[in-house]
């Protein structure tokens, strides 16, 4: 290998100007970092890919920083693209889209030195971290009491779900080299030995030489299988480590706090999955599938326990005769089995020797012809449950705390127990998804061969309900095993049998919830409850239906946004639903879609009539007598819902946490979140404050003006709706400007992920699925979903008048979701680029569509980042995050010939150059520019 040195101006080296809001001071070991990572790759690309491509490579960084500081026009960059031959192009986006990667671990480097350093100063702990939220808890002083705490926390759970998405496409091999490139940074700041410093370095080529030699995509199109292991990883990369020992410190401190009060009685943390459960829209998802997703968690779960018994048993080594042992871990060790010799004085051994013994026959009996780690085969009963196994590990503990040893159980021991407590035998519990289109299909095929009614979907919704309720109070089946049927019915009845039997194998916990997409009515959540009770998963008690698994709508337009709460009122009415809501404990869990809201109705619409519906379907609870728990389908960018999860949270309106959320967690930013520990833990961390401030705290702060402040945000939203309106449905060509200016179209041809781009075969945006229709907008940099519409609103409605501006001005000093809102969309406006954005307009060959969309979009952009300037009264959009600030210096020169090579790319595609290399390179574009914008999921 060569020696390592710094490449004259490699990539990453040049820094650039900084702005005068981010001190040079303050970033210098930002750019030392970057501008090291950068030399390295300069070099093992000169090296490896030969002088040529990296002078191209060179070229373009370059002529990247003269376009940002206005020394040359674009078309030079792109002109230099246009006569490359595509076998020399791919190294190029390879290289800059690497460079994007070795950038994000550059920050989050940084983000962490930040913090230490803060800590070291002795500064009050920042908001988003649980010593910020405790010292708030502290400072509320009597005002929350043992039973007021009891009852915001009854229900408490925090749970982020993981999710497939087309732009998480990463080897587990890039995982690696990110954690190894990682923890060889941090050990290279706390070391001045220049004999280390150049192990280091080297190793740090190693890596990047790794990097650079694995191929980014895969070749084959990827498999729900390959989705399902990549959700896994993130479990031994980080969650294992973190979520048990998150989930021990926030219940000592808050029972430290409030010694009576009875609080989370379960881990407050537990993670999940739609990975193999959601079909609505992916034909690929069967019953195999579903049971593939639970084997391969109760694997990742049991796998896990074992290793760390196998490990607790080598460091419990305490003899009897110098170590206090109390009489049920001696019976527990006596009974373990356990005949070796070296163990007849050390009882803890023994003891956890058994536990292993009774994990192993649990194993054989779950998972059948499995090979696990650090078996014990002796015969002994399996454990029926994991309450079971944490009894038995409970007696350890106890044992030890008796003796004096509690240092040594709150280490190993204590993580195993909490672990044992979150994850069980199953993991993550796997949500089941699908459209109600399809389950009134399939319940009306199963009316009609049982003989109840032919005319099922013609019926009136009373009479559909009438006829459902009726069959959730008898037991009878709807249809035998040779029954003949259709492929839709069939494969349905098959996923949900599927489901039932690995609830029977691997317990309720494994299966949890079932989520109806397009809910919009009582009848849509009844059918689900018809075809649970079919497969055995709902049962009668007393004559009333019970289920463990819970049926959630999801009301995902603006309209079934607007209606969802008396859905759920009509619902909660009939005496069968009811039933149902009891046996969960009085909860009813409700889905809100962020990201079908947006695409129907634009960023401020769905942002309001999420906010909107989150009040009524609370107060509809509150009527009720139920608790609410509200699911966020959330997306990585702020189009579908993302932004900074601490802020989104406080946002939402009084009420609507009580201790609990669930949020789907997507694309690339679950491993920028949860790729190694530090990140997980300060992430999960941040979900947590927010969940106990939103709880406990008044954190909306409108008081007696909140019924004028939601009258405005009314009117803005509807403002707003008109004008997104007027693009997406009301322009003639819109969809071809759409189809043609952005890669869209790519995104389904190229073998992304492992679902379709669309739900149905149609050009219709209101088929596409939400993914395609923001990630197309993003990788174009149009950004169009996370703020189109906003600037007409706001100048319409203020209309000139001071006093108007004024009262938005004073929303957004007091009120949290409308603050959240606005610095959600300057994040975004701050990525767009309408100058590259120009350049995919390009690619539009009508010139009078071109021109009358493209004007359209520059427009708004302009009047919407006025809006927000004479609001906030900031004259940068950055100007309230310095992080994104350096971010976006620090990266922009880099994405910049990553859309030059896309657009050059796709233009090659459509004119027929449909070769491998074309598509490999637009594939690598597009991971590179979702890497690189970090939130484009």
């Amino acid at each position: 290998m060569p020696a390592v040195a710094v490449a004259p101006r490699p990539p990453g080296t040049d820094t650039g100007c900084m702005t005068d809001t981010v001190p040079a001071s303050a970033t210098e070991p930002l750019r030392k970092d970057i501008r090291l990572l950068g030399g390295i790759l300069g070099n093992v690309i000169r090296e490896q890919a030969g002088p040529e491509i990296f002078d191209l490579v060179e070229s373009a960084r370059v002529e990247s920083f003269r376009i940002r500081r206005s020394e040359i026009d674009r078309t030079e960059l792109a002109e230099r693209f246009a006569g490359v031959a595509t076998d020399d192009l791919l190294p190029v986006a390879r290289a800059f889209s690497h460079f994007g990667l070795l950038a994000n671990l550059a920050e989050d480097l940084h983000r962490e030195r930040r913090r230490a350093l803060h800590v070291r100063a002795g500064d009050p702990p920042q908001d988003s971290t649980l010593a910020a939220t405790y010292a708030k808890l502290d400072a509320a002083g009597p005002s929350l009491d043992a039973d007021t705490v009891t009852d915001a926390l009854a229900s408490a759970l925090v749970a982020p779900v993981i999710t497939a998405h087309p732009t998480e496409t990463r080897r587990r091999t890039v995982f690696d080299v990110q954690t190894a490139v990682t923890e060889l940074m941090r050990r290279r700041e706390r070391t001045d030995d220049p004999v280390a410093l150049e192990e280091i370095d080297r190793a740090l080529y190693r890596h990047i030489l790794t990097l650079w030699d694995t191929a980014l995509i895969r070749l084959a199109r990827l498999r729900i299988s390959d989705e399902i292991d990549n959700g896994l990883r993130y479990y031994d990369l980080a969650l294992f480590d973190v979520v048990p020992a998150l989930n021990a410190e926030v219940r000592r401190e808050l029972r430290r706090r409030w010694p009576d009060a009875a609080v989370l009685t379960e881990p407050l943390v537990r993670p999940g999955t739609w990975i193999g459960g959601d079909r609505d829209g992916n034909p690929n998802v069967d019953g195999e599938v579903v049971t593939t997703a639970a084997n391969r968690a109760c694997e990742t779960a049991l796998r896990h326990h074992l290793i760390e018994l196998a490990a607790l048993e080598r460091e419990l080594s305490m003899s009897e005769r110098t170590a206090t042992i109390s009489s049920a871990l001696k019976k527990l060790a006596d009974d373990s089995g356990d005949d070796n010799p070296a163990h007849s004085d050390e009882p803890y051994r023994r003891a956890v020797h058994g536990i292993r013994a009774r994990l192993t026959a649990t194993a054989d009996r779950l998972l059948p012809g499995v090979d696990m780690p650090h078996t014990v085969r002796i015969p002994c009963e399996p454990y029926p449950t994991p309450a079971r196994l944490h009894t038995d590990l409970n007696i350890v503990d106890a044992s030890l705390r008796a003796g004096g040893a509690a240092v040594i159980a709150d280490d190993r021991l204590a993580q195993l127990r909490s672990a044992v407590e979150v994850f069980g035998f199953h993991l993550a519990p796997l949500d089941l998804r699908q459209n109600s289109e399809v389950h009134e299909n399939v319940v009306a095929e199963l009316l009609s061969w049982a003989g109840v009614t032919d005319r099922y979907r013609d019926l009136p919704e009373d009479d559909k309900v009438a006829l459902l309720t009726a069959e959730l109070r008898i037991r009878r089946p709807l249809t035998a095993p040779d029954a003949h049927l259709s492929d839709e019915t069939a494969k349905e009845l098959g996923i949900l049998r599927a489901a039932a039997e690995v609830v029977r194998r691997i317990g309720p916990a494994a299966i949890e919830h079932y989520i109806i997409s397009m809910c919009t009515s009582v009848s849509d959540l009844l059918e689900v409850e018809v075809l649970l009770k079919e497969v055995g998963l709902l049962d009668l008690d007393r004559g009333y239906p019970r289920s463990t698994v819970q049926v959630i709508p999801l009301f995902e337009t603006i309209d079934d946004l607007r209606g969802g709460a008396a859905t759920l009122t009509a619902a909660l009415a009939v005496p069968e639903f009811r039933s149902l809501v009891d046996g969960h404990d009085g909860l009813q869990e409700v889905m809100l879609g962020y990201s079908d809201s947006n695409k129907d109705g634009g960023y401020l619409t769905a942002n309001w009539a999420l906010y909107r519906a989150e009040l009524d379907l609370v107060e509809a609870a509150r009527n009720a007598g139920i608790r609410l728990r509200l699911f966020h389908g959330r997306g990585g960018t702020v189009g579908r819902g993302g932004g900074p999860s601490y802020d989104a949270i406080l946002a939402q309106p009084p009420g609507a946490v009580q201790g609990s959320l669930r949020l789907t967690e997507q694309g690339e930013v679950i491993a920028a979140k949860y790729r190694e520990p530090v990140l997980a833990r300060r992430n999960l961390e941040a979900l947590v404050s927010a969940t106990l401030e939103s709880s406990l705290l008044d954190v909306e702060g409108l008081g007696k003006d909140a019924p004028e402040a939601y009258r405005i945000l009314d009117e803005l939203a509807d403002l707003a709706r008109a004008a997104y309106s007027r693009l997406v449905r009301e322009t003639p060509g819109f969809v071809e400007y759409f189809t043609t200016a952005t890669p869209v179209s790519e995104i389904g041809a190229l073998n992304i992920g492992s679902r379709p781009a669309s739900r149905k075969q149609t050009k219709a945006i209101s088929d596409l699925r939400a993914i395609p229709w923001v990630l197309s907008w993003t990788q174009s940099r149009v950004m169009l979903p996370g703020w189109y519409g906003t600037g007409t609103a706001v100048q319409d409605w203020v209309a000139g008048d001071p006093d108007r501006l004024a009262t938005l001005q004073d929303l957004y000093r007091r009120w949290p979701f409308f603050r959240s809102v606005l610095s959600n969309m300057a994040q975004v406006l701050a990525k767009s680029d309408l100058g590259l954005a120009a350049r995919y307009s390009e690619l539009v060959e009508d010139t009078e569509l071109r021109e009358r969309v493209f004007d359209s979009i520059v427009d708004e952009h302009a009047r919407t980042v006025d809006a927000y300037r004479q609001i906030t009264g900031y004259d940068s959009l950055v100007a309230d995050n310095p992080a994104l600030e350096r971010s976006l210096h620090n990266r922009f020169p880099y994405l910049e010939p990553l859309n030059h090579l896309q657009v050059e790319l796709l233009r090659r595609f459509r004119a027929g150059e449909d070769t491998d290399r074309v598509r490999r390179g637009i594939q690598i574009t597009m991971n590179g520019l979702a890497t690189a914008l970090r939130n484009s999921g």
